[in-house]
């Protein structure tokens, strides 16, 4: 590295070098989410990414490209919906006084002994 400009075009390099690496993980990433396409073609893709690289990558995002898209889409939406149906979920769980109120109605009703709503009590503090 003698000079800036030196410096610079390897910069670029590792730059070019790193999108490229980028782009690589999302084929294979979007390869391996298409329900569709069947494992041999998956498996040719993958050799061709293996021996023409630059040609095999340029081509896939071409062909498919707005599938790769979509697929894309409906992991974030189903990633979205799974934590919003966990939120919900742990949401709806009861306090501590629900809990305690409950176990005392089923004290009154006979349902549970003195014994298990003094256990029930302390799950419900701790």
């Amino acid at each position: 590295m003698d000079s800036f400009w030196d410096f610079f075009l390897y910069l670029v390099y590792i730059f070019l070098f790193v999108a490229y690496l980028i782009v690589l993980f999302q084929i294979i990433t979007d390869l391996f989410r298409d329900r569709e396409l069947s494992g041999w073609w998956k498996a040719v893709w993958v050799v061709f990414l293996i021996v023409l690289p630059f040609l095999t990558a340029l081509v896939y995002l071409i062909v498919r490209g707005r599938g790769m898209a979509e697929r894309q889409y409906d992991a974030v939406r189903q990633a979205r919906t799974a934590t919003d149906e966990y939120i919900q979920s742990v949401a709806r769980q009861t306090s501590p006084a629900d809990q305690i109120r409950s176990a005392k109605e089923l004290l009154d009703s006979g349902a549970i002994t003195p014994g298990e709503f003094e256990r029930l009590k302390t799950m419900a503090m701790s």
